[in-house]
This record gives structure tokens, sequence and C-alpha cells, in this order.
């Protein structure tokens, strides 16, 4: 079979396509004929280098989170799903046996880590991480659910954002803000975004954004949403200097879920703010398979259309990649093998 590996931790000129065995299910396990797979922003910190991530020494590497396709194979002990099952994978891997596991939710897991190995023609994957799709929802959607959307609509439980809640999501126009933008609609609860690029606002503002702000200013982002009103939620996939606008504009009692370091991994804040303000700071990574089925459900009613900017063939991978590096892309990327 074909695969689209990581030969080089270079960038996107360091994809190739090479074949390799086609996988057998073990105990446990099934094989998917992979019919769509996103990419994201995890991807690409692994293919530019990443030393937490990935090393030399694991490559040639197969990336590739978000699995959507049919089942081809199943392993002993297996009764969850069946050949000729249209399927996506929720990419959460868990020890199942700490306190996190046995207490739940799942992504607290202690050994918690994430599936790779979905840019290929056929991808071996733990069977019960499987999630079944109603007739009608297309396999180029399906994958473009479990990092973006799975993670914002998590974040969004985390803050607690409801009807009429106003959320504040810096970055709108990059995977998560995306997603959040659109599950925050569909909760009944208005959005005021940013980003550098009025024509990407402007996309996003047709996706369901409700204010729209064109900066990367945070003096200027704190007073435009002060304008706007009081923040009730913020779901922050930036970091660096962006967590304390968004502690600014939150109101007392206000929650702020934190999942991702694009602007900078570490954050400096005011601690007299937090506390007196009763303002809560949360982390959060992914989410549950339950909120993977439920976003599921979302799209077959058709309450949720995920945003999709373009997809590419296996040998189109690094050209995908690319495009993800140039930040000109609103929406998911999809390879579809």
């Amino acid at each position: 079979m074909r695969v689209a590996a990581f030969s080089e931790l270079t960038g996107p000129d360091g994809v190739s396509v090479i074949d390799q065995a086609t996988p057998e299910p073990e105990h446990g396990e099934a094989v998917v004929s992979v019919e769509a797979c996103a990419i994201n922003r995890h991807d690409l910190w692994v293919l530019e280098g990443d030393p937490a991530m990935v090393d030399t020494d694991d490559l040639p590497f197969v990336s590739g989170l978000d699995v959507a396709g049919t089942v081809d194979a199943v392993g002993d002990g297996v009764t969850a799903v069946e050949p000729g099952d249209r399927v996506v994978l929720c990419p959460n891997e868990t020890c199942g046996t700490c306190r996190y596991c046995r207490e739940g939710p799942e992504n607290l897991c202690e050994n918690f880590s994430l599936y790779h190995g979905g840019l290929t023609e056929a991808a071996r994957v733990q069977a019960d991480r499987l999630v079944r799709l109603p007739d009608g929802v297309e396999p180029v959607d399906a994958a473009a659910l479990p990092t973006a959307y799975m993670t914002a609509f998590h974040m969004l439980r985390r803050v607690d954002a409801g009807p009429g809640d106003l959320v504040f999501i810096p970055g709108v126009t990059g995977g998560v803000g995306v997603a959040g933008v659109q599950l925050a609609s569909v909760l009944g609860a208005h959005s005021v975004g940013t980003s550098s690029s009025a024509a990407k606002l402007t996309r996003v503002e047709s996706l369901g954004l409700d204010y729209a702000i064109e900066s990367t200013d945070p003096d200027e982002i704190r007073a435009a949403v002060t304008e706007i009103g009081t923040v009730d939620g913020v779901l922050n996939h930036l970091g660096g200097e962006y967590t304390q606008v968004g502690l600014d504009v939150l109101r007392r009692g206000g929650r702020m879920a934190v999942c991702g370091r694009t602007a900078g991994g570490t954050s400096e804040i005011n601690i007299p703010d937090l506390f007196l303000g009763h303002k809560r700071v949360i982390g959060s990574t992914m989410g549950t398979q339950g909120d993977l089925e439920r976003l599921v459900d979302l799209v077959a009613d058709g309450e949720l259309t995920p945003e999709i900017e373009a997809t590419y063939s296996l040998e189109e991978t690094g050209a995908a990649f690319a495009a993800m590096q140039d930040r000109d892309s609103v929406g998911k990327l999809v390879v579809t093998p």
C-alpha cells in the first residue's frame, strides 16, 4: 500500500509517498480503508522537526490523526464494528487503567497520547475507538471532526457556553477557531473573533461569526472586545500574550479554556485580576469519544457542516502541508487516499 511518510523533518518538502506492507489487524484492532484524513497543526509541528514530537530515529514516520473510511478487516475479539462499516476514528489513546481512565473523562488519562498513521491507504487502529457514520455523513466531513471540532466542542463545554453567551476566540480563522464559531452558533451562543486577515474574517463571518476584529495587537483587541460586550467564555488556542487579553475581557466568574500554544508556550498573567474576578483558566486537551459521537450526530442531523478548504490526493500531501504553513486557508485541509 502507499503511505505519505515524513522521510525528513524539514517541512512540506520532507513528505514522500512510499510503499509499505498492508497491515493485518491483531486482537482488538481493525484495518480501515482510508477515504479521508484531515491534517492538523500537530502534524505540521512534527514535520517541521519539533523535538517534543518525533526524532529522526522514528523516520520514516506516518502521521495523520483524523481517519475516516470503511472497515476492511477486524481482529479477534472485535464486536463494535465489522467489515463494511463506514467509520471515523477517535484518535485518543489511553491506558484504560489509571485513576483518570477509571473515573473519566478519558482525555484526563495520565498516559494520554494520540494516534498517528492515517496518511495511508489502510490504517490499523483500535477498533473500540471507531465511531460508525450514519448515512449521509461523508468521509471528508467526518475526517474534519476529530481534532479541530472535537477540541472546540469540548472547550465550549468546559466554559459552559450556552444560549445568549458571548464567546471570545482569538485567532478565529484557524481550525479550532472556525470550529468554535460554528459550534457556538449551534449552542445558541454569540462569538467574537480576531485575525490579521480581513478576507479570512469575512469567510468566518459567513460561517456564523457575530463580531470580527481585524487585529493582532493585544491593546487594540482588548479595547474592541470591551466595546462589544462582556465575555462569558474564551476559547484560547494561541497562548502567549493572548491569555492575558482573554482574562482582561472575561466577566467576573467567567472561564477560559486553553488548548494550544501557537503564539507562545508561556503566558504572563495578572494574578490579582484572576482571583479578585473569580475567573478560571482551564486546560483542555482534545475531547472525548462521546464528544465525537455527538458531533457526528450534529452533521447527520444537518445542524453542522464542517468547513473544508480543500482536498488533496495522497501524492499531494506535501502541498497540503505547504498550504497549512502559508496560513492562507480557512477550514480543514483533507487528504483523500
